[in-house]
């Protein structure tokens, strides 16, 4: 083991933390306390679970195969490929990219300078974005040694006060009608497990660069850092989540996400608390938009074998994000809703069953299994609509959102059964010696 272990393990841990913590994570906790008032710990529970928590099971799960792609390659090349390039497309230009350059406008920028186009901050944006891509092997150090930092400073002083002298008392409402779908919900929006199966590439790339070519030595640096960034993520969601709670005597959830942080700031630090609130948020934004562009043009650029570079893909990515991102905050955060219902549960369950890899022979359970999680989602989606599919309600676990999961076991184990049959068929076949 090299002797800066300790330290690389930071760096990479804080870079992690600050890879995760973008727009979403700025904006879901604070409006998650609101709703949840005074069962406000459960929903930040169920949130923590569904962010956090699945996104360090997808970490862990990409140490264990050894590749993003080895949590897909059991359904099969081409759904492989399809299913790696929408969770790619999810979390970079689609939806998740323009979401960060979205929330520093609306957060850090129109509060602070009234009238500032939208459309040349896009481009600003996008441009300063762009540069810090450019050179891929320093992404990890640049935000790991130098952005990180200032932004957990912002974010504690923040916190800190809003403990030491709460806007409000924990109220005894609640807004929500399920505090615990609420939570997961929320965590689902923040598409950290999505956005793990492609940071994955970048943080073992970062631990193969610093010197660790062994897998078991990539295992401890990895894992060692992504325990750094669930810790810190833990404590800042925790205190962003009740600074919300703090705010129920004065809003309902009619309120705008972005209006009710910045509500929370100027009750805190005074209307000049919002330049260090406008800081927090553009770092945040940029961090995480440094980590999604770099790993979206990573991908593209393996998935096309070199025939579209990494730099080329950069610029790509980061003009189409600029258009998208023009849409505004809330219109993105409505359309991406739907489109993460859709690919979060296959995703989960193929993260589940990546831990069993090596036990599991039969491509067919792997096939089946993610197909029942994504038609059962595709029809709660339609019934979300308003098309009414009523045995979807009769479903184990629907109340939390999880309806799809008794669907996949049961495909699941037909699967087992095809593929068994069709190995005995096989071997049927085979002349007898």
């Amino acid at each position: 083991m090299k002797k800066h272990t300790c330290r690389d393990i930071f760096v990479i841990g804080f870079a992690l933390f600050s890879m995760f913590f973008g727009a979403g994570n700025v904006i879901f906790p604070p409006y998650l306390g609101l709703g949840c008032g005074a069962q406000w710990f459960l929903g930040f529970v169920c949130y923590y679970a569904a962010d956090i928590g699945l996104a360090l099971l997808a970490l862990f799960a990409i140490l264990r195969i050894g590749s993003t792609e080895g949590i897909t390659r059991r359904i099969g090349s081409l759904p492989s490929k399809l299913m790696m390039s929408a969770i790619v497309l999810c979390i970079g230009p689609m939806l998740a990219i323009p979401r960060t350059a979205a929330t520093t406008y609306e957060m850090s920028i129109s509060p602070l300078v009234s009238g500032f186009s939208s459309v040349l901050f896009s481009v600003l944006f996008f441009l300063l974005i762009m540069v810090l891509c450019l050179k891929e092997s320093a992404v990890v150090d640049i935000v790991g040694k130098f952005l990180t930092p200032a932004l957990l400073i912002g974010l504690l002083v923040l916190i800190v006060m809003g403990i030491v002298r709460p806007i409000g008392p924990v109220p005894d409402r609640v807004l929500v009608d399920n505090v615990a779908v609420t939570g997961i919900e929320a965590g689902y929006q923040t598409m950290d497990v999505l956005a793990a199966m492609v940071f994955g590439i970048i943080i073992l790339k970062s631990a193969r660069d610093k010197g660790y070519s062994e897998k078991k030595d990539q295992f401890r640096v990895v894992a060692g850092s992504g325990i750094v960034a669930g810790a810190v993520l833990l404590v800042v969601y925790l205190g962003l989540t009740y600074l919300g709670v703090t705010t129920s005597r004065f809003f309902d959830l009619a309120v705008p996400r972005t209006f009710l942080l910045t509500a929370i700031v100027r009750n805190l630090l005074g209307n000049s608390g919002i330049i260090l609130f406008a800081v927090i948020v553009a770092l945040a934004c940029v961090t995480t938009a440094i980590a999604l562009v770099s790993s979206a043009a990573s991908y593209f650029s393996d998935l096309s074998k070199g025939r579209i570079s990494y730099s080329k893909l950069v610029v790509i990515i980061c003009v189409f994000s600029a258009a998208v991102s023009n849409f505004g905050l809330d219109q993105i955060v409505s359309i991406a809703s739907p489109i993460l219902n859709v690919v979060y549960p296959p995703t989960l369950v193929l993260i589940v069953l990546a831990f069993f890899d090596k036990y599991i022979q039969n491509d067919w359970l792997f096939r089946l299994t993610a197909l029942g999680a994504m038609v059962t989602s595709i029809l709660g989606v339609i019934s979300d609509f308003g098309v009414e599919i009523p045995f979807l309600q009769y479903l184990p676990f629907s109340s939390l959102g999880f309806g799809w999961v008794l669907p996949a076991v049961i495909c699941g184990l037909a699967g087992m059964l095809i593929g068994n049959s069709r190995k005995i068929t096989e071997a049927n076949r085979l002349p007898k010696v």
